[in-house]
């Protein structure tokens, strides 16, 4: 079976406290992109999953395990995966990846899971798993397990540009200085997405992680300054990064952005905003 896995950016991020556990209490706005990994899940004779690496480094092994053993499933799986999101770059290709292989396997073995099972189960393994399940808008709280979904569309291109360089999401937040972090309320981000007013959501994007990320990759600030000059409504890093993103509605300024970035950077891609109705 294959299935796509959709990436994803936060065109709000706000971390807000840690908890005496370790965990970081978050504010985000998610959205799914139309950048994909492929992922074809088949059934096996023989019991166990088998992929690269087959132990607990990787995420998809470790949904197909719970998922084994949950179930009590007699047959494994094989998981093949076509990477194009890169790692390291706060697009949630690991958690999407996962995400995906849940899918398919609720499909392979008749499980006939809800999205609200199969996004608790993907909760056990990662806190992005969640969102990525459901592949729609929304406005999440929590760790990342509390979502609630944005029905209105919005309508951007996305110009997605990462240095070699990656980010580790521990470190990222390990680093992250608390004192020194100006809040901004995601849920005017929220509002400005129902009610489709693009310069709201121009105004309010932001990401608190940025700071200790590009202390990690300098490179960081400046493709936000370099998209700000060539035209770009707004610019910011995704996630724990290092992957930033230009945000327009005008065409010629993502093509002159992409010949601009294309042979300055590991990774270039011309993206856009996917909404619900168009990745299913």
């Amino acid at each position: 079976m294959k299935v796509r896995a959709y990436a994803k950016v936060n065109l709000a991020l706000d971390v807000v406290r840690k908890r005496e556990d370790g965990y970081h209490l978050l504010k985000m706005i998610m959205q799914n992109i139309d950048l994909y990994d492929d992922i074809e899940v088949v059934k096996t004779k023989e019991e166990g999953s088998k992929i690269v690496p087959t132990d607990q480094r990787n995420i998809m092994y470790k949904v197909a395990q719970l998922m084994q053993e949950r179930y009590g499933l007699k047959k494994g799986v094989k998981i093949f995966v076509y990477k194009h999101i890169p790692t390291q770059a706060g697009l949630a290709g690991g958690s999407a990846d996962g995400a995906a292989v849940i899918k398919a396997m609720n499909k392979l073995f008749h499980l006939n899971l809800s999205y609200e099972e199969m996004a608790a189960l993907g909760k056990e393994v990662g806190a992005d798993i969640p969102f990525c399940i459901y592949e729609k808008t929304a406005f999440v709280e929590g760790v990342g397990e509390k979502l609630q979904f944005i029905d209105e569309p919005f309508e951007a291109y996305l110009l997605l540009v990462k240095p070699k360089k990656g980010v580790s999401t521990q470190k990222a937040f390990t680093s992250l200085d608390l004192s020194k972090v100006k809040h901004q309320d995601c849920r005017k981000m929220k509002k400005g997405i129902e009610m489709n007013d693009y310069q709201a959501v121009i105004d309010n994007l932001q990401n608190t992680l940025e700071l200790p990320s590009i202390k990690m990759v300098p490179q960081i600030k400046e493709i936000k300054k370099e998209m700000m000059k060539l035209g770009f409504d707004g610019a910011l890093m995704s996630g724990s990064g290092s992957c930033v993103f230009g945000i327009t509605r005008n065409q010629e300024i993502m093509n002159k952005g992409y010949e601009f970035f294309r042979k300055r950077y590991f990774f270039v891609r011309k993206s856009k905003i996917l909404n619900k109705e168009e990745n299913l």
